[in-house]
């Protein structure tokens, strides 16, 4: 609601009592997380007192085949959790130990969490320990390797709790503490290969079976199954994996896992090993390997990591349905596999001979390094399905016009460079050569290892830009394309628009539910055209607009097909300024909730201004009659047109004068003031100049006006003290003698309503603080704090307002989302003007 209803009262942000919340908070912290903290200690007392966190490493506490089994030094299977192998190692252990294992010690219980860290950690080194056997056993080089290894990593036992924990999680964060904690031990384990991340992945499966069984009996919030959601995700942790660790291989250097050969295609040029063999014997072949390691550097090497990068962006777009990034997850996979299969000679394997003189490791795990991509463009057709949502044609018109455009100016200006450095070669080159390597510029290397380069710069801005452009391309690429990910087809229409009128005048919305006709709404409808959701998509957030708009009998299936509409275009909906009777539904889908605010509201049977509580308001109408005001009930079309000057006069200059910028989304300006369906309430002085304005929305029930609900609030400069008050009382007389129920002073913003004789404010949680701060901070520029004193002078009733939400870690996203749709179009000076209000 837009409102200038008085500034006073104002409520100055509280810091008083911010010490010992903070005491309290890590006070409850340690009551909740003993085990956690006593680790987090142990560990660093262990770093210090064994030297480890400057590079000593004791040999009798750690693990592995060596130590463990041929040493006899069995306490190593205890011991290698309580001591970390490097100062690096030791921060990153503590920090997972203080942040997730802390939430998996409060889910299990303290007891169990020791129980769990040791039973998974010491069951975790001894199958690890004992794989590791075997493939040396066997012959195996990676066995070989790991046989002679001893590990010091407390993390072996961190990872058992974390997933036991999962077992009692609710169903969101155990689904994703599974889906990502395996996908990320699984991909150290098969692309990073050292021991320790073996045992990880063999205690992160006990900790899970003894997660099942503890969690057997015990009530767990219900697993809602969504046939979009789960697979994206799972899908899209697959192409991560597959993209992210031969990243972290080729940048950390070190990979001796069974996939790691599939970093071969992606290395830069060795340029030691190129000098040394061409200097020796200077083949034909070595022309282009000296150009290669001639014009090697940064640029080159990001280049050849291209295919890489863009199987995370693919990753991150298949999260949510996109189908431009299905499409690049199969041209990124093909790439891969054609890179890995010429840079292993996997090919090579189905001649006879080649095979007989190929070590049979060697070729199965080039094998396996062929197969996983293509595993993973078989995976994307199956699902295919799931990947529907397409960009506007707008947007994909100007992904499309981007990157040819980039493609065009980059490739020009190499050409011109290299025509204008024609000297600067290794070799004399034509203009067929460099037209030909132009496009050559914008291709990984590891694709063209088989077709020589003519074209060598060797100095100048020719190689400079040799270097670089391709580089600069694919981040063009890259950009545009998260662009494109963002774009949103709009659903809104003129026939959507009358449709959703339609349902508001039949009933269903509630006293708010006319705001869903504003411009920035889309909407979505039910199949059976009983329902209907108004809703804005923003940065992936589907923020609906107060309550489905639907009867009683078909507002939980109403609710339930905008959830799953939302998931099937890879949307989070949040349900904002909802009522308490729709809590139930959400809470049946495990989705959480918080209150955003207090609607007021007064029925209008027993409305009179007699008794005490009353004296305020009564006070301020008489005033008015003595005083000759006169009001007018109209709809803007109705207006006189001078009158109409005025209220467009008056409303600019409140704006001008409060230099902040207007807020919308439930806050209505005057371009919503001019719908045909909205009641223009006005006070006139005795002069018949304007005093004050008032707009109302309506609420229906079968097509007749049960409710009005105040938005537009503005008053004159000169007006009479009080004048407010009397034209809301004014209209509250004229809606009961025309058989309104009730009418609605709309929504107060991030207030609370008044406590209950002798009724306890409940225990505050970081959410409520945080909402408390932010009424506090927002209160000099915008007076919610004043403006829900003003209402409560009409004493209404309290009605909550809630946001409900399925996933609490997308909160902050959900901020951004709700502060955009607020404030959609701010300019520099606005915030500049926000800000210097906020800090006065």
């Amino acid at each position: 609601m837009s409102d200038d209803a008085g500034t006073a009262n104002r409520i100055a942000p509280a810091t008083e009592a911010a010490s010992p919340r903070r005491t309290s908070a890590v006070g409850r912290y340690l009551r909740e997380h003993p085990f956690t903290v006593l680790l987090a200690l142990v560990l660093l007392g262990t770093g210090i007192g064994f030297g480890t966190l400057w590079g000593r490493f004791p040999l009798s506490l750690a693990a592995g085949p060596a130590g463990t089994v041929d040493s006899g030094w069995w306490w190593t299977l205890l011991t290698a959790l309580l001591v970390p192998d490097s100062a690096i190692e030791a921060v990153l252990t503590i920090a997972l130990v203080l942040t997730a294992m802390a939430y998996a010690e409060r889910l299990l219980g303290t007891i169990r969490a020791v129980i769990v860290f040791f039973v998974a950690g010491v069951l975790g080194f001894a199958a690890g320990i004992g794989v590791e056997m075997l493939l040396a056993q066997a012959g195996s080089w990676w066995g070989l390797e790991l046989n002679v290894e001893l590990a010091l990593d407390p993390a072996v036992g961190v990872v058992g709790v974390i997933m036991a924990g999962s077992a009692l999680a609710p169903a969101l964060f155990r689904r994703r503490i599974r889906i990502i904690g395996f996908a990320l031990l699984l991909m150290f384990a098969l692309y990073a290969g050292d021991s320790d991340s073996l045992y990880r992945v063999f205690s992160a499966v006990i900790g899970l079976l003894t997660g099942m069984v503890i969690a057997r009996g015990v009530p767990r919030g219900a697993w809602r199954r969504s046939s979009y959601a789960e697979t994206r995700t799972i899908v899209a942790a697959m192409v991560a994996v597959t993209g992210l660790g031969p990243l972290i291989v080729l940048i950390s250097g070190v990979g001796r896992g069974p996939l790691a050969l599939a970093v071969t295609g992606f290395r830069g040029v060795d340029v030691d090993a190129v000098l040394q063999r061409c200097t020796d014997d200077f083949s034909e072949r070595c022309t282009a390997d000296v150009g290669l390691a001639l014009t090697a550097g940064p640029g080159p090497f990001l280049l050849s990591l291209v295919p890489l990068v863009l199987s995370l962006i693919a990753a991150w777009g298949l999260r949510t349905g996109r189908r431009a990034a299905w499409m690049l997850g199969i041209v990124v996979n093909v790439v891969v596999a054609i890179l890995t299969a010429v840079a292993l000679g996997t090919v090579g394997l189905l001649d006879e001979a080649t095979r007989d003189i190929v070590d049979p490791e060697f070729a199965v795990t080039s094998v396996v390094a062929v197969l996983v991509p293509v595993a993973m463009i078989v995976l994307l057709l199956i699902t295919r399905h799931r990947f529907q949502v397409r960009a506007p044609r707008p947007a994909a018109r100007r992904f499309a016009l981007t990157v040819f455009g980039a493609f065009l100016v980059l490739g020009a200006a190499y050409a011109v460079t290299a025509f204008a450095s024609a000297g600067g070669f290794l070799l004399p080159v034509t203009p067929g050569d460099i037209l030909a390597d132009t496009v050559r510029r914008f291709v990984p290397s590891g694709l063209l290892q088989a077709v020589p380069a003519r074209v060598v710069p060797i100095e100048g801005l020719a190689l400079l830009a040799h270097q670089w452009v391709g580089v600069i391309f694919w981040i063009v690429f890259i950009l545009a394309l998260l662009l494109l990910y963002r774009a949103t087809a709009s659903a809104r229409d003129a026939e959507g628009e009358a449709r959703f009128r339609a349902l508001l005048k039949s009933g269903g919305g509630g006293t708010l539910g006319f705001m869903g006709t504003w411009p920035g709404n889309d909407y979505w409808f039910a199949d059976d055209g009983t329902g209907a959701v108004a809703y804005r998509v923003i940065n992936g957030i589907a923020l609906t607009m107060s309550d489905p708009v639907a009867d009683d009998a078909h507002a939980e299936s109403t609710i339930r097909g905008f959830v799953d509409f939302c998931d099937s275009q890879g949307w989070s909906p949040v349900f904002y300024s909802a009522h308490e009777r729709f809590l139930p539904v959400f809470e049946s889908f495990g989705w959480q909730h918080m209150s955003v605010g207090e609607e007021t509201v007064v029925p209008l049977e027993h409305f009179e201004l007699t008794g005490k509580p009353w004296a305020k308001v009564r006070q301020a109408y008489n005033k008015g009659e003595r005083e000759g005001l006169t009001t007018l009930w109209s709809s803007w079309a109705d207006l006189p047109a001078s009158t109409a000057a005025e209220i467009t006069a008056l409303s600019e200059q409140w704006v001008a004068e409060k230099e902040l910028p207007e807020m919308g989304f439930t806050l209505g300006g005057m371009e919503e003031l001019k719908d045909p369906d909205v009641a223009l309430y006005l006070a006139f002085g005795p002069d018949g100049r304007l005093q004050a304005i008032t707009s109302w929305l309506p609420a229906w029930r079968d097509g007749r006006i049960v409710a009005w609900t105040i938005d537009f609030m503005r008053r004159g400069d000169e007006s009479m003290s009080g004048v407010m008050e009397y034209v809301i009382a004014s209209a509250a007389f004229r809606m009961k003698e025309a058989g309104v129920e009730a009418f609605s002073l709309s929504g107060a913003p991030l207030a609370e309503k008044p406590l209950a004789d002798g009724a306890e404010a409940p225990e505050p949680t970081v959410m409520t603080r945080l909402l408390g701060w932010l009424a506090n901070a927002l209160e000099p520029a915008y007076g919610f704090s004043s403006l829900f004193k003003f209402k409560s002078k009409f004493n209404p009733e309290y009605h909550t307002i809630y946001m409900a939400y399925a996933d609490p870690a997308q909160l902050p996203a959900i901020g951004l989302a709700i502060g955009k749709a607020y404030l959609p179009e701010v300019s520099p000076k606005e915030y500049l003007a926000l800000a210097k209000t906020l800090t006065q």
